[in-house]
């Protein structure tokens, strides 16, 4: 217990409220409390709320299957060989250094394996065996295990938002795209480049302005994973010059390229075309 003494010195000199729950953490397990105070100095975290006390004990020491802190999860991500909604999770085990299965299913062998899938869609990522469908779920849930959601509930709150908001531009695109009739689709591109994309891209520029390159806070979360994804699928889709106008985007979508966890998983990446 001497270091968990030496520990809590050290954080004397900084605003923090410790209240009795730290006293049943520290009982369990001295690691816990030494994450905490890791975490402190880091500024990721705030004053020592109960669910911030039960939520550490619960992630960090024994988790609801009761597997020790020691042991890692295994992880199989499930989805066709492409980019497309599973690559912003695969950026977030590589910046993690996570192994995992990347199992890239045939078009042919779909139709029967749909049939296990718990919605009947793809990605799914088997979690100790289990599978957990919906991508931004299963990526919101890797970011906060390894603090990828901003520096607080605030900006874990933004990454959300964020997100969500592209999304909506992601299913105008979809619609473009999946139109079969020449003319009609011919319309909604122009209106895509016209007003909806320019009405996004805009928003987004100036909030990565304000952000200093980061779409929240000052730090990568992993809301700059799925811009980073989207940017990218963006220029494919309309050409290399389709950021010209927005230099922010641009710079964020190359300062999480250049990051080396993520450039060792794009030179190593299977190419597809989306």
């Amino acid at each position: 217990m001497e270091a968990m003494s030496r520990a809590l010195r050290q954080t004397s000199n900084r605003s923090v409220e410790v209240p009795s729950t730290l006293s049943r953490i520290a009982k369990q397990s001295e690691m816990v409390f030494h994450r905490w105070v890791q975490q402190v100095h880091s500024g990721r975290l705030g004053p020592f709320t109960v669910e911030r006390a039960n939520r550490l004990l619960d992630t960090s020491y024994i988790n609801r299957k009761g597997k020790m802190s020691g042991e890692q999860s295994t992880y199989k991500l499930i989805y066709f060989n492409a980019r497309g909604r599973a690559e912003h999770i695969r950026y977030i085990f590589a910046y993690a250094g996570i192994d995992y299965i990347d199992e890239r299913i045939t078009r042919e062998r779909w139709p029967e394996l749909k049939k296990s899938m718990p919605y009947g869609m793809l990605p799914v990522l088997e979690i100790d065996g289990k599978p957990i469908a919906q991508s931004n779920a299963v990526a919101r849930y890797l970011a906060r295990k390894h603090n990828l959601t901003g520096r607080n509930e605030w900006e874990a709150m933004m990454c959300d938002v964020l997100v969500d908001t592209l999304g909506d531009l992601k299913q105008f695109i979809s619609q473009y795209r999946t139109e079969e009739d020449h003319f009609k689709k011919e319309e909604k591109k122009a209106k895509l480049l016209k007003e909806t994309i320019p009405f996004y891209l805009n928003k987004f520029e100036q909030t990565v302005g304000e952000n200093g390159g980061y779409t929240v806070g000052n730090t990568t979360t992993w809301a700059d994973f799925v811009f980073a994804v989207a940017l990218e699928n963006f220029e494919n889709m309309f050409g290399a010059t389709a950021l010209e106008n927005y230099p922010g985007l641009r710079e964020l979508k190359e300062r999480v390229h250049q990051i080396p966890a993520i450039v060792n998983w794009l030179v190593k990446r299977p190419h597809t075309e989306f």
